[in-house]
């Protein structure tokens, strides 16, 4: 049993059909003159006038073919140069090796396709939940400023009253409009970063003695892990990293539990980095959530997490100042046990 060849070239085939014509039309004229130098330079001259013949017909055709091919899948007109390319090597390519070509393009326009899918499900979320973040703070300041301009404003029981609420809901706008603006910066790279060499350990303090008082309403405790006292130096923008830490460690105090703990561990990898962790043993993250944490105004729990406040936007901000780093943020997390987040920094480089 034959194998079929799957590298077939046109040379093959030229070859294979020459063959085929030769052999009988050789052996026809020796039926009719039976001398054998007769028949063999039959055989050879019909051979190579039949190969070459069919080997440019075969490479004509296929050129045509293959070259209607790839400007299809290259979308542009060919130049001179694609031209020779296409007329000169591309016919070498078997029709399975082009086959495979046409079939990863194929497939890669269908990736691209559904990302796009993707990527207007999340056009349509991501206006969905800002139309939503713009227009609570937005109502309610009109109806405490209709209020007021009602007759509510000689009230002095109430005017003073609304007039905080206003000015709060006001802070709630600026807030979501500076991490809108964060957030275009980072991820259109115009925001550029300040590396300097600092100790993590006293960048922590420093955020932690800013929420004190938020983790004292609950009764919440911030400290570092026992045994990740020792100072280490990391290579990153602090004032940005400063940020990471007080989204990570805000949003821990927000939806940990009463007489929680928040804990800070700090560890060298391989010599080359430090990694960051911020563990609580707050309420925990549900794994159906875990994947997309980080985008863009996701809310694991709508009711609660629009309750606490928040722009809904610290997450996507701190993975995008991450990666600015060239580093990667990831979540550990369990229901009702707590959530751990997790990233690395570069250690110090020396100076001189």
């Amino acid at each position: 049993m034959m194998t079929p060849q799957k590298n077939i070239t046109p040379n093959n085939l030229a070859a294979i059909c020459s063959g085929a014509i030769s052999l009988p039309i050789s052996g026809y004229i020796f039926f009719l003159k039976p001398t054998w130098w007769v028949f063999f330079v039959a055989i050879i001259l019909i051979f190579i006038f039949c190969f070459y013949l069919i080997r440019y017909v075969v490479k004509q055709f296929i050129y045509r073919q293959i070259k209607l091919i790839y400007k299809l899948i290259s979308q542009t007109k060919a130049s001179k140069r694609e031209e020779f390319y296409y007329k000169n090597l591309l016919p070498q390519k078997s029709i399975e090796e082009v086959r495979n070509d046409v079939q990863n393009w194929a497939d890669q326009r269908k990736n691209e396709i559904e990302k796009l899918h993707e990527n207007e499900a999340f056009r349509r979320e991501f206006l969905q939940n800002l139309s939503h973040e713009l227009k609570t703070p937005i109502f309610s300041i009109q109806g405490y400023v209709e209020t007021l301009l009602s007759g509510a404003l000689s009230n002095p029981d109430v005017n003073i009253k609304f007039l905080e609420n206003t000015s709060k809901n006001i802070d709630r706008l600026v807030n979501l409009v500076d991490d809108l603006d964060e957030i275009s910066k980072l991820e259109s790279g115009e925001l550029k970063l300040s590396l300097v060499n600092f100790t993590i350990q006293n960048l922590i303090k420093e955020v932690y003695d800013s929420l004190y008082l938020k983790a004292a309403d609950k009764q919440i405790t911030l400290t570092i892990k026992r045994g990740c006292e020792l100072p280490l130096n990391v290579h990153a923008d602090k004032e940005k990293i400063r940020q990471v830490l007080i989204n990570l460690v805000d949003n821990a105090i927000k939806y940990g539990k009463s007489n929680g703990l928040i804990e800070a561990g700090f560890y060298v990898v391989e010599g080359k980095k430090i990694l960051i962790e911020i563990t609580d043993d707050g309420y925990g993250i549900a794994e159906e959530h875990r994947s997309r944490i980080f985008e863009r105004f996701y809310r694991t729990d709508t009711a609660r997490t629009r309750k606490v406040g928040g722009s809904g936007l610290g997450l996507s901000i701190c993975k995008h100042i991450v990666e600015a780093h060239s580093q990667s943020i990831h979540v550990r997390s369990t229901v009702d046990v707590g959530s751990t987040f997790v990233f690395e920094l570069p250690v110090s480089v020396k100076v001189g």
